[in-house]
């Protein structure tokens, strides 16, 4: 029987509260707030670790917090850093390469229920 997965998180998280999900291949994850219509994801990345070319019917807008990534969008490839960022249309093939150890803050919408229902 599957598990229903929780709504919305609580109004306040505090990071060193909500664990991380090792992804496998350098990539870990913390899901943060989210409601069903938004969610934000801290995504960190060893150099090398690569995030495959994939596609899904959210919108997403991600902020390099940290580190240096080379990162593919509908074709098109650029190299970004601290403070850059980058917005996907929904069913776009995306994905990137760490460059520089560093971290990813995804912004979904609306909210990755796969993200919350893996692992149940």
């Amino acid at each position: 029987m599957a598990t229903k997965v929780q709504d919305q998180s609580a109004a306040f998280l505090s990071a060193q509260s909500v664990p991380k999900e090792d992804l496998g291949g350098g990539i870990s994850r913390q899901i943060l707030g989210y409601g069903p219509d938004l969610m934000i994801v801290r995504v960190w990345f060893e150099e090398g670790a690569v995030g495959e070319v994939h596609s899904h019917h959210h919108s997403q807008s991600t902020l390099v917090e940290s580190g240096k990534f080379e990162v593919f969008v509908d074709g098109e490839k650029q190299v970004l850093g601290a403070g850059d960022s980058f917005y996907i249309a929904p069913h776009l093939d995306h994905g990137a390469v760490c460059l520089e150890p560093g971290v990813l803050i995804d912004t979904f919408s609306p909210a990755r229920e796969d993200f919350l229902s893996e692992g149940n």
